[in-house]
């Protein structure tokens, strides 16, 4: 009597199967890990402001979102080798993160740090998920693997060739060495980048947030909306001084100069901001007695002059100043 045939094994052809029963590949599995420890580095305070940081989260934008979308692409073996993946994967990055951060600009969260995280981390983590479940459809005599002995036998194969003589074997080790050092030297470059030039931003913005809607009169007692912002790119941590002033000034048609002829506080705040720390703070402009026709916005690091200073000598005296040219009634 002849056995019944068993049917041949088939690949995996249900959801359930594939993400429950089938292993993870581990490079996969490794840019999990990396995606996590670098959010952790990222929003990590003691990290902020270390090499560490520059290193793990560089990979997140020149490499990862390319290798996860090729992964989901091309889950079978043979489909694309382990080189062009890793050159398509850097260029897949160039091009999918500019697009993400288009996309952003055409929403409310703009292109900011904590959007640009989440969007990235969404698309690293739909791609894996995709690139997961195809590769466990596939027979596993299918599935595209990464070997670390494959890599270091073809490496070796290819720079170090047992048929050649002594000579060409020694150029292609100066040639190892010499891409080695160039490595090693590009990641030193970014983990510890030349200082730039130091300097504080400081505008004000309107009540919708933008550079052309200030108002040209004001009403004694009447509060109008506005934002000041300041950016701190002086690579330390600076307590910040803001004051505004009420000016009346009047041109001299004789001289062609115009000149102070009263100047009175309206307010004055402080605020510590840490190196690459941007802020927009709500302020409400208020005056209280007409004649005034300019409103005068000082920004003072660590040296605030004392109230000896006044008149047309405080403004100089201060780090960043900006004004606006209105009509008090």
């Amino acid at each position: 009597m002849r056995g019944i045939p068993l049917p041949e094994k088939t690949p995996v052809d249900t959801l359930d199967a594939a993400f429950f029963e089938q292993e993870i590949p581990w490079d996969l599995t490794l840019v999990v890990a990396w995606l996590v420890v670098s959010i952790g580095v990222i929003y990590l305070p003691i990290f902020n402001d270390t090499p560490i940081r520059i290193i793990l989260t560089l990979p997140m934008i020149l490499f990862i979102p390319g290798y996860c979308l090729i992964a989901a692409l091309f889950p079978k073996k043979g489909d694309v080798d382990l080189p062009e993946r890793i050159l398509l994967s850097i260029g897949l990055s160039l091009a999918v993160v500019p697009l993400i951060g288009l996309g952003l600009n055409f929403t409310p969260w703009g292109i900011r740090l904590e959007p640009l995280v989440i969007a990235l981390t969404l698309f690293t983590w739909v791609m894996i998920v995709v690139a997961h479940y195809r590769s466990a459809i596939l027979p596993s005599e299918e599935r595209f693997r990464v070997s670390f002995f494959a890599i270091a036998r073809k490496t070796r194969e290819d720079f170090l060739p047992s048929g050649e003589s002594r000579v060409h074997r020694f150029l292609n080790g100066v040639l190892v060495i010499v891409a080695i050092v160039a490595i090693i030297t590009t990641a030193v470059v970014i983990a510890f980048p030349k200082e730039g030039e130091r300097f504080s931003e400081f505008y004000i913005l309107g009540e919708k947030q933008r550079s052309s809607d200030f108002p040209e009169m004001i009403m004694t007692g009447q509060p109008y909306q506005m934002y000041i912002g300041i950016g701190n790119q002086e690579h330390r941590n600076v307590t910040y001084t803001i004051e505004t002033w009420a000016l009346r000034m009047e041109f001299d048609n004789v001289t062609n100069t115009t000149s102070i002829q009263s100047m009175d506080p309206l307010d004055r705040q402080s605020l510590v901001l840490s190196h690459n720390e941007t802020i927009k703070i709500p302020y409400t402009l208020l005056v209280n007695k007409t004649g005034y026709n300019r409103v005068e916005f000082m920004l003072f690091n660590e040296s605030v002059p004392g109230p000896e200073v006044s008149g047309s000598d405080r403004i100089p005296a201060s780090y960043r100043d900006l004004h606006l040219w209105v009509t008090v009634q």
